[in-house]
């Protein structure tokens, strides 16, 4: 059993799926076109990457890029997609719908949450929009959510591990908080100082800034992170004998 945070990585490929289980990642979401923030992988994608991978995989569901508002056709292809990744034998479903007014859709998030049952299901970072995480996350626990994956409302994680680290206190047990966006090996041991969150998330996207990148590099970037959560858990640890 791991004595460390549990490292997901979001990937867009079958091979920088495959680098990421190499390089030590214990979950990957798995998405199509990551510059703009990931949209549901095709059904080949997710059958050939459910048939190399050994590890748990959670596959994004969102119709297009863009806001996330979604219109009637949008919803009801976000359901069709849910039940594609069950039947091809997905951990779990990444998804978030907010309303008009930029508010959690308790409602319509709430239904697909639903319909995904038994898999858990991430609200993505569609929440870091939100005006009021405070209430946004009350709200997105109110959907049945499992975790949500946020920033804390900045554009990286780093500068938003003050406002991640009062979300984790605001959530107890009731919901995963999974700090994500920018997330580097340089800059990860301060994040998770400053959080002590059991799961962290990346894509580092500077490691795979084009199609068919040197995924030896992504592979070792993975790597480096899974040794910096090792390296902090270690140090907890010690800390902890000593008090």
């Amino acid at each position: 059993m791991k004595n460390r945070a549990l490292l997901e990585m979001s990937v867009e490929t079958l091979d920088a799926a495959v680098a990421a289980v190499r390089g030590g990642s214990d979950r990957v979401e798995l998405c199509e076109d990551l510059s703009v923030g990931g949209m549901t992988p095709n059904l080949d994608l997710i059958k050939a990457t459910r048939r190399r991978l050994h590890i748990p995989i959670f596959a994004m569901i969102r119709p297009r890029g863009g806001d996330f508002c979604y219109s009637a056709a949008e919803f009801r292809r976000m359901k069709a997609e849910i039940a594609q990744a069950k039947e091809a034998g997905m951990d779990g479903v990444v998804l978030g719908i907010l309303t008009p007014e930029g508010q959690v859709d308790i409602e319509r998030t709430g239904e697909l949450v639903c319909l995904a049952r038994p898999l858990p299901a991430t609200f993505h970072r569609a929440f870091d929009g939100l005006a009021d995480l405070a209430q946004g996350l009350e709200n997105v626990i109110a959907t049945g959510a499992t975790r949500v994956l946020t920033s804390g409302g900045m554009a990286t994680a780093d500068e938003g591990a003050s406002a991640i680290e009062r979300l984790l206190e605001q959530a107890r047990d009731r919901i995963v908080i999974l700090p994500g966006g920018g997330i580097r090996p340089a800059n990860l041991s301060k994040i998770v100082r400053a959080t002590r969150a059991a799961e962290f998330h990346s894509g580092l996207s500077n490691l795979l800034l084009h199609p068919g990148s040197n995924h030896q590099e992504f592979e070792a970037g993975v790597r480096d992170l899974i040794k910096v959560l090792e390296n902090e858990s270690g140090r907890l640890a010690t800390a902890n004998r000593e008090t």
